[in-house]
């Protein structure tokens, strides 16, 4: 059995499972299991809406789903393994993003629907994700000028707002479903939806440490049981379903390559380059690991490798999923070979639509319940992140709170984008993420400008140097412990020359 290295995370918790440590298979399977289902939801959404959109056939809509799963996995080894210099190797799920699918029914709208428009769809998923992969092997010392885009005060809002965006999504299921809201839900889906997060509360609260860690996968489980004896999760799909699938590069045909689907794709990407930004942040306050600008560009690159992959192989953008950064949150297991686990487990059932069905018959309401625990902690990780800010400083204060407005403004108005803007346009803007990640972006740099260095970069010193405190030149700048040791264990704090900028110190680590 793998030695239990326990340390302590950034933000003070406990863990016995680090970001390296190599569990044994079981608790990989176990752990890896969890983070699929917690997954699997969001995951398949996106194609089930581009399928039914584009009038695709039930055959091509659950091979659309298979080619999801199966990359799915293959982008979040890619991305916690790591391959070189590609991958963050942090436990990070990749799926296919949120954001693309309103672009991605307008471009095949426009293209006529069904398997063509698929066509032009791809071609412009695998020119985006090349792009994104291309920009993120830019010389360090461009990419960490980019990188001053995203200050904390930048990617702990966007953070905040993909878990406040994603919360209406988890209480959708939790009355039964998106169609169900508008006539009140369905009572009893609501009370499998609360019977599982008081189940997930318990077991996190009173549960011995492991059961604790697996508290989703046990509430998710022990929900689906109950409903089935109450005769509410169906499983008949999983005796009309093929027992394999595989998916093959370019089923439908070759991808058609247009300029304007290109253009659309291209800003999509642009918005998940945002996401994983904040999402890396995010995972390395939780595991308690340095994140730098060479960390965030190996998670692009990933980024971009896996979109590539998704169009040759018939899926979709892909970017970190906020739903997992909030279940390593949730469960404290932060090794990074657990998401390995779980990409192995994707693959399995990208090759087995049998598997996936029996996945795919857990009640909306036990995911709901399940999903809102996780969607909030999401919203607290973006929170912490913030807490290093001096939001004391109205500048910063105005980027938070304006940004979180513009990004409750497409759930609140969701008819202004339709009646009073184009298709193209109406399809891009109309997503909380989309509009609070510019707000917050565009207002930073009005208000702070481009600070020097990378404002996430941990302070390096010389193994036998004395701690310093870190003072930054400007009083809106928060100011930074770095914790080091002297040779002999004995170490005096000094104050240092800070350079003048805006973003002021580094985040220390945990």
């Amino acid at each position: 059995m793998a030695r239990v290295a326990a340390r302590l995370s950034a933000n003070g918790e406990q863990s016995s499972h680090p970001v390296d440590e190599v569990l044994p298979l079981p608790k990989l399977a176990l752990y890896g299991f969890q983070h699929v289902l917690a997954f699997y939801a969001g995951a398949v959404i996106v194609p089930i809406l581009v399928g039914s959109a584009l009038g695709l056939s039930p055959e091509q809509l659950v091979y659309l789903i298979n080619a999801d799963l199966f990359t799915c996995g293959i982008a979040s080894i890619i991305q916690a393994w790591g391959i070189g210099r590609i991958g963050a190797r942090l436990p990070i799920v990749q799926g296919v993003t949120f954001t693309a699918v309103s672009p991605m029914i307008a471009i095949g709208l426009g293209a006529g629907g069904g398997t063509a428009a698929l066509l032009v769809i791809y071609g412009a998923v695998i020119t985006a994700g090349v792009a994104t992969f291309a920009f993120a092997w830019m010389p360090a010392r461009v990419f960490r000028v980019v990188m001053r885009v995203f200050p904390p005060v930048v990617t702990g809002t966007v953070i905040t707002i993909l878990g406040i965006v994603l919360l209406p999504v988890a209480l959708k299921d939790v009355v039964g479903g998106a169609p169900l809201v508008g006539d009140g839900g369905d009572p009893k889906q609501l009370a499998y939806a609360a019977g599982t997060m008081l189940f997930v509360l318990v077991m996190m609260r009173l549960g011995r440490p492991f059961v604790s860690s697996i508290a989703v996968l046990l509430g998710l489980v022990g929900g689906t049981l109950v409903a089935f004896v109450l005769g509410d999760a169906k499983f008949a799909a999983v005796g009309q379903s093929d027992w394999i699938g595989v998916t093959t590069p370019f089923h439908f045909g070759a991808p058609r390559f247009e300029w304007l689907p290109i253009l659309l794709m291209l800003i999509v990407m642009l918005i998940t380059m945002v996401e994983t930004t904040g999402d890396t942040y995010a995972v390395g306050e939780i595991v308690g690991k340095d994140i730098d600008s060479e960390t965030v560009a190996r998670a692009l690159r990933a980024d971009g490798a896996a979109t590539a992959i998704g169009g040759l192989l018939n899926s979709f953008p892909y970017v970190a999923f906020a739903e997992n950064v909030g279940l390593v949150r949730v469960t404290k297991v932060k090794s990074r070979f657990v998401v390995v686990a779980a990409g192995v487990i994707m693959i399995i059932l990208g090759l087995l639509p049998k598997a996936a069905a029996i996945v795919a018959a857990i009640p909306p309401g036990v995911l709901g319940g399940a999903a809102t625990v996780m969607f909030g902690m999401v919203a607290l990780a973006g929170i912490q992140t913030l807490g290093k800010v001096d939001l004391k400083e109205e500048k910063n204060a105005l980027i938070v709170g304006v940004a979180l407005a513009f990004a409750l403004f497409p759930a609140t108005v969701p008819a202004f984008f339709d009646k009073h803007m184009s298709v193209d346009l109406a399809s891009l803007l109309n997503s909380g993420v989309t509009l609070g990640a510019t707000a917050a972006i565009v207002m930073n740099l009005l208000f702070n400008g481009l600070g020097m260095g990378d404002p996430h970069a941990a302070p390096h010193t010389a193994p036998d140097a004395a701690p310093e405190i870190v003072l930054p030149a400007q009083a809106d700048a928060p100011v930074a412990l770095a914790a080091a040791t002297t040779a002999d264990g004995t170490g005096k704090a000094k104050a240092a020359d800070a350079p003048d900028t805006a973003d002021g110190a580094a985040t220390p680590a945990g």
